[in-house]
């Protein structure tokens, strides 16, 4: 079974389409702004050799042109220029025009053309031609090899710096992990697998912690990448885990954060255990696990656990066994306040917004490198995550903190 036709039943994408827009919008603002420093900066650098008689440079920055808005496919996008002032006698000065952001540009051309392509391979120099000339039309000019090999610089140089920061006294009450697949091809022929990391902090936000590359799902893999992270300053273990089944970040996390717990993700669970039954009793059996996760304490969900496993044991073995292997995982949640609850029964926070970065890697063509595909994934998930909204009860996790114990997502009292 299709797996995110199972996601997007379980749990809905609410208003996607918004969702996508803003990310759309926001990025197209960022790479307006970034292509238009970077073609003033290179206007400035050719003339470096415009100087008086002091050696005073002639042609220097001097603060912004007046903000202007601009209208696209995806709607009104606000953009500034930088002004170029060129101190030269007037019958020697140049007056600077920017290709990209022509003077009295109002709308821009091709818009239907500027979705698909702003981010659909947003990093590697070509890409970024072809989604310029989207925007402005094929005519624009401006867009030498330099100012886009600078501009693709400036997005990795803004990736390493971020993948390498301090967490020194970052806490996450909650972790989310989840190893994502795209369909780029690398140059090497296969394809990535990039390890997600999330967490919410003790304030109730949703952070990105760590992108990062790995053997597929390997508990090597994931360990490298706990152990960078608290190598890095995160070192207050978080209370519970979210993650599928990749069986390697569960040997992994133990190794690093011992007292965590684990919340194996039920929107997965769903998912392998429906594709271990026939399609004609389906829809019963979601039906029957949709209880389980979603009864109000622990004594009726294992109430519906039970009956789900003496429905189909005899029949198909499988599809319980794959149940009821990770019991104990999949009601942990049972154990924190019952407003967290719809945030940790699974990984969604991570799926919601990869399903729009595999809406543009699926229909990417030809090879892209290690770099180019890990940047592209970091400068979506940056714009996303202004979107991001507060976990439902945030008073409530320092209370998760200090240890103070929770039955059926009730406060019992103090800390033990």
């Amino acid at each position: 079974m299709d797996l995110f036709t199972t996601h997007a039943a379980e749990l809905p994408l609410l208003a996607s389409k918004d969702v996508l827009t803003g990310i759309l919008k926001q990025g197209a603002q960022t790479l307006l702004a970034q292509a238009i420093e970077e073609e003033v900066a290179g206007w400035i650098e050719a003339h470096q050799s415009c100087r008086d008689a002091e050696g005073r440079q002639q042609v220097v920055r001097n603060g912004y042109l007046p903000r202007r808005t601009i209208t696209t496919g995806i709607g009104e996008v606000e953009v500034q220029q930088p002004r170029v002032h060129d101190r030269r006698p007037p019958d020697e000065r140049e007056k600077f025009s920017s290709s990209i952001l022509p003077p009295y540009l109002r709308k821009t051309k091709s818009m239907e053309e500027l979705i698909p392509w702003l981010y659909l391979k947003g990093v590697s120099t070509g890409d970024f031609s072809e989604a310029l000339a989207a925007l402005l039309g094929p005519e624009a000019k401006g867009l030498s090899a330099t100012t886009i090999t600078r501009l693709k610089s400036v997005w990795e140089a803004e990736y390493e710096a971020w993948s390498k920061r301090s967490l020194e006294g970052r806490q996450y009450v909650y972790l989310w992990a989840d190893g994502v697949y795209f369909n780029v091809r690398l140059n090497d022929g296969g394809r990535q697998c990039i390890l997600v990391l999330m967490g919410a902090t003790a304030d109730g936000k949703k952070e990105l912690i760590a992108i990062e590359d790995g053997e597929r799902e390997s508990e090597l893999s994931w360990k490298g990448l706990l152990l960078e992270v608290k190598a890095r300053g995160l070192v207050t273990d978080p209370a519970v885990a979210i993650g599928d089944g990749g069986l390697g970040f569960w040997k992994a996390l133990p190794q690093v954060y011992s007292t965590t717990r684990r919340q194996r993700c039920w929107v997965h669970k769903t998912a392998n255990v429906l594709d271990d039954l026939p399609k004609k009793v389906q829809p019963k059996a979601k039906e029957m696990l949709h209880a389980i996760y979603m009864a109000p304490t622990r004594g009726e969900g294992n109430k519906a656990f039970d009956l789900f496993v003496s429905t189909f044991e005899a029949k198909y073995p499988k599809a319980t066994e794959c149940l009821v292997k990770d019991r104990e995982a999949l009601m942990a949640f049972y154990d924190f306040p019952a407003e967290h609850w719809m945030h940790i029964r699974s990984t969604n926070v991570i799926e919601s917004v990869f399903a729009t970065v595999r809406l543009r890697t699926d229909k990417t063509k030809g090879c892209g490198t290690r770099t180019a595909c890990l940047t592209m994934v970091y400068k979506l998930m940056e714009s996303a995550s202004k979107r991001w909204r507060a976990l439902n009860g945030c008073a409530l996790l320092e209370d998760v903190i200090a240890g103070v114990v929770f039955v059926d997502g009730e406060k019992q009292g103090d800390a033990a």
